[in-house]
């Protein structure tokens, strides 16, 4: 019978887990491109990584088919002057948000493969420190005028 009840709880588990895994992964809100007036060899990308997990999640790098290299950098006004640096990774408490916005963190773009146009979606996916893949949408949008 203890075996029974221990084999009954061990599937209950295995199919829990599963769930809780899903429910708590990290999200792309929101993402978007900022489309160049002119051919670029580099654009910048924008969202909201959301974490609803009890536990912190790391990004530590990011990809896309459709641009040759994509990086995780932070835009920051030094003495006047606006630097703009690589981040190694993108740590994001539980119940918190990492904002990828102009002007801030951003993702960088490079090498574009294919010409973007409005309202077309480019892939990411985001290279956590568990080794999971976050993967997400960004659209692409013109700049506000």
């Amino acid at each position: 019978m203890k075996l029974l009840r221990a084999a009954v709880f061990a599937s209950c588990l295995a199919f829990a887990l599963p769930a809780c895994a899903r429910e708590c992964a990290p999200r792309l809100q929101d993402g978007w491109i900022r489309l160049t007036p002119v051919k670029m060899p580099m654009m910048a990308g924008f969202g909201r990584i959301d974490n609803p997990c009890p536990a912190p999640v790391t990004i530590t790098g990011a990809s896309s088919p459709s641009f040759g290299d994509v990086s995780l950098h932070e835009t920051r006004v030094v003495g006047g002057v606006s630097r703009m640096r690589a981040l190694p990774q993108l740590r994001i408490a539980p119940g918190e948000a990492g904002v990828l916005k102009p002007g801030g963190m951003h993702l960088m773009l490079m090498q574009p493969r294919v010409p973007l146009k409005e309202g077309s979606r480019v892939v990411v996916e985001f290279v956590l420190a568990d080794g999971s893949v976050l993967r997400g949408e960004l659209e692409v949008r013109k700049p506000a005028p």
